[in-house]
């Protein structure tokens, strides 16, 4: 008992009394750098941008609406490229990411078609629409629990497992889109089952390339001519969105079986590389026989009979 007292009599000298001290300021309350914020901030924009989508959708503008979709997904995929470039990633961006694409991904797109069109089928619209954005959550959760599986082979990383949850928002759009662009509205029905038909490929198991392993780097010849492409696609993006839109989508939904083949081929290269090393150690016995030698008899003991003279 003497030891225990003394052993917690030094614990309590060690920790500093006054919660206010310099020691116990500098340990909670670290200067946090400036690049670690900015990707948060971009993110925070998402954010803004899914919920005035929401809001214009209420109000009628539907067009805003969906460029506002368009616009979160762009600042998606720089807020995570930017922390890798600058070093800011974090914990807390991790999450505040994750929040952000159910908002902007799961729950904005939903009620776009719900306010578009869905709310004719009433009941069955809104389910429709609860399903996709409970699908974009689950989705989004599962990503995050399975990020550092440790028994994902190494291929893997090449794919996403499900429609990530940014296609999902730009994919369940279409029937908007070709509305826009002049052609009949699809029946109410149609776009419902639509909707699920993304909203199960998001929930998925289906391998879905993800370009996170294309190399960025552009050779030094090649710098004007992605400055005159990139350049070129915005142009066309911002004149004719629709168009643009559409034919990505659709050109989005055809690549899916040539990822899944993808994958499946990797798997099997990867299944066959694994059984042929495992084969030489399988083909060896277990308890090889002893080399044959040639038995010398013992002329001392042989029990023959000798010759009869």
């Amino acid at each position: 008992m003497a030891e225990q007292a003394r052993a917690c009599y030094m614990w309590t000298m060690q920790m500093p009394a006054d919660p206010k001290s310099p020691e116990m300021r500098r340990r909670r309350f670290r200067p946090i750098p400036v690049r670690m914020l900015v990707p948060n901030v971009i993110t925070l924009l998402a954010i803004c941008a899914g919920l005035t989508a929401i809001r214009l959708s209420t109000e009628g503008r539907m067009e805003l609406a969906v460029a506002a979709i368009v616009f979160a997904a762009v600042l998606d995929g720089l807020d995570g490229r930017v922390a890798r470039m600058i070093k800011g990633q974090s914990k807390f961006g991790a999450e505040l990411d994750s929040l952000a694409d159910f908002v902007n991904f799961g729950v904005a797109p939903d009620l776009i078609l719900y306010f578009w069109q869905l709310h004719e089928l009433n009941n069955g619209g809104w389910i429709a629409s609860m399903v996709f954005a409970i699908s974009g959550g689950l989705r989004l959760a599962r990503f995050n629990a399975t990020m550092d599986d440790p028994n994902k082979p190494a291929f893997a990383v090449n794919y996403f497992t499900g429609v990530p949850a940014p296609a999902g928002a730009i994919l369940v759009l279409l029937p908007i889109y070709l509305a826009f662009l002049g052609m009949p509205t699809p029946p109410a029905t149609l776009t419902a089952l639509y909707t699920l038909l993304i909203a199960f490929l998001m929930v998925s198991r289906l391998p879905v390339f993800s370009g996170k392993t294309v190399r960025l780097r552009v050779p030094p010849e090649m710098v004007l001519p992605v400055f005159v492409s990139v350049i070129f696609f915005i142009a066309l993006l911002i004149g004719y969105p629709w168009h643009i839109l559409s034919a990505c989508t659709v050109l989005y939904l055809l690549s899916l079986p040539a990822g899944w083949k993808s994958y499946r081929d990797h798997q099997r290269n990867a299944a066959a590389v694994a059984e042929a090393a495992a084969t030489p150690a399988d083909a060896a016995p277990s308890n090889p026989a002893p080399p044959l030698t040639s038995v010398v008899s013992d002329p001392g003991q042989d029990n023959r009979p000798a010759r009869l003279n």
